[in-house]
């Protein structure tokens, strides 16, 4: 790794301390099961097992006329938000996590065992379940917004409780979400205003005559009804399949890096990947694999 960037992760760490370990305290004294709970339920939200499915379903609504505006707005929102986040931001900032940082704060570490040991396996800054969820939220809260629909706001409300669980359950500096709430609106309104390029283009070519909708016509008035339905049950399916298996997730179930150096890494092992392959029998997070591998960020 670069010295050089590195110090940008360091100076993240030592400017911000005070008001990090302020924010941490306050999280840390109303820990209990019950917010633990709530927050996994949150930060499911912009889980990648999530998020992925939810690309996946933008593209589907793509094909109709009357969601293309949706479809188009959040899949621009997240490409521009992961190449931000993971291509830029991250190699560029190289912050450790807080519960690799900070293992010898003792109170620190209560609530980060407290909250579960979550662990991820890349770099801190900015949160990338901050950024999905926000880059989401913007890019539908200004379509809904458009249509003058009340619905608009409870997409930043999620945003905003998945960004503090990310705090609450101690994988984040406070700071770090900061960072994802940023770029993640930032890059919903580059989604939507890619959208509003696209739809242009789309009217000035035979795409426009695009309309999955078509085929069920024969359903009649019923349309517009199954329509909602079957998409809520689509998005509710999306995120049990993310949520549940979180549940489980954390404390010593989970393999941890073996790199034992400056600090015992307790990022998530990649562990069965063949990007990642043991090093000298040993399995290692995406960072010091690829130090130990020779690999650059």
């Amino acid at each position: 790794m670069n010295p050089v960037l590195l110090t940008l992760g360091d100076s993240l760490d030592k400017v911000f301390y005070s008001l990090d370990m302020w924010i941490f305290h306050f999280f840390g004294t109303i820990q209990n099961t019950f917010l633990t709970y709530v927050a996994k339920f949150f930060t499911t939200f912009g889980d990648e097992t999530f998020v992925i499915p939810i690309i996946v379903l933008s593209v589907v609504l793509c094909f109709f006329k009357k969601t293309r505006k949706y479809g188009f707005s959040v899949l621009f929102a997240v490409i521009v938000g992961t190449l931000i986040t993971n291509v830029v931001a991250k190699p560029m900032f190289l912050r450790i996590r807080p519960y690799n940082t900070l293992q010898e704060n003792a109170d620190y570490w209560s609530w980060y065992i407290g909250a579960g040991a979550l662990s991820e396996s890349d770099y801190s800054f900015p949160s990338g379940h901050t950024t999905s969820a926000f880059e989401i939220a913007t890019a539908l809260f200004i379509c809904f917004k458009k249509d003058k629909k009340k619905i608009a706001y409870i997409f930043p409300a999620i945003a905003l409780c998945t960004m503090g669980s990310r705090v609450y359950l101690m994988v984040h500096y406070p700071t770090d979400v900061i960072g994802g709430l940023i770029v993640g609106v930032i890059s919903g309104i580059c989604g939507f205003a890619i959208m509003k390029l696209v739809m242009i283009s789309f009217e000035k070519t035979k795409a426009q005559k695009i309309d999955a909708g078509k085929l069920f016509d024969k359903l009649g008035d019923k349309k517009p009804v199954i329509g909602k339905t079957v998409l809520v049950i689509a998005i509710l399916c999306i995120f049990c399949y993310a949520f549940i298996p979180s549940l489980s997730e954390g404390g010593e179930d989970v393999i941890r890096c073996a790199y034992a150096q400056e600090y015992d890494c307790y990022n998530a092992a990649r562990v069965g990947e063949e990007d990642y392959p043991p090093i000298d029998g040993k399995n290692y997070c995406k960072i010091h694999w690829k130090q130990l591998s020779g690999e650059t960020e």
